[in-house]
């Protein structure tokens, strides 16, 4: 574990920054530290490992049996690539985000649309007809129920051409996924934000995904109870159905 990736659960126990980052990035103790100090450290760290270890795949922790070289190989290979992923998975859904993001613009700008210019102070209620904007904040009330005022981020959010005093932009959530293993973990993202986003503007806001990769029934079927629409990227041309 990196020490510029420590996780939660080592400061939930209280051990130090430099504890960890000196056992993680030199692979030593901690030098002139007192050795029950160190101890204490080390059982906190240790039982924080023990507590989130698999314990089908280091059966060793249940039996209390030395194990063999083969499981440890086995362990530490799977524990190396879940460790990757969990690095890597977050810099693809970035960078899948930045691509949607760009290849809707194309879509939009070949259509006569106009980006909104950055730092040219563009609402969501103000936006001119014909533009659109990216990373847009939008002010609703708080998720709790409270009067407090909040900002929700849209990642596209677009005027149409011809749009009256009343119509509203149309709200985008760009999503990828390179599997079905966490898109149903995220799915109450999108509910949430979308009931924050109705409650402020009503049903006349039109708000959908833009989906591209492994979005199963299960997900598709919970956001479409959920009153969300969407369009695949490879079919981005629907986007035109909505008067776009």
């Amino acid at each position: 574990m990196s020490s510029a990736r420590q996780g939660p659960a080592f400061r939930a126990v209280g051990s130090p920054a430099h504890v960890v980052n000196r056992l993680d990035r030199e692979h030593k103790l901690p030098a002139r530290r007192p050795l029950s100090e160190l101890e204490a450290q080390l059982k906190k760290i240790g039982a924080v490992i023990e507590k989130l270890a698999d314990r089908d795949l280091c059966g060793w922790l249940d039996s209390a049996t030395v194990p063999t070289a083969g499981q440890l190989e086995r362990a530490s290979t799977v524990i190396a690539d879940r460790l990757c992923g969990a690095t890597a998975d977050p810099m693809i859904r970035n960078a899948q985000d930045v691509r949607q993001l760009k290849f809707i613009g194309k879509w939009l700008n070949q259509r006569g649309y106009k980006a909104a210019a950055a730092g040219s102070g563009v609402t969501f209620e103000t936006m001119p007809a014909g533009s659109y904007a990216f990373r847009l904040n939008v002010q609703v009330t708080a998720a709790d129920g409270s009067a407090r005022r909040v900002n929700v981020p849209v990642d596209v959010a677009i005027r149409p051409r011809g749009a009256g005093p009343r119509n509203l932009p149309i709200g985008i959530e760009a999503k990828s996924a390179g599997d079905f293993t966490n898109v149903n973990k995220r799915r109450k993202e999108e509910a949430q934000k979308m009931n924050q986003l109705h409650r402020a503007y009503g049903d006349r806001l039109k708000y959908l995904l833009f989906l591209c990769g492994y979005f199963d029934s299960g997900y598709l079927g919970y956001e479409a109870s959920e009153g969300i629409d969407w369009v695949w990227e490879h079919r981005i041309d629907d986007l035109a159905e909505l008067g776009l």
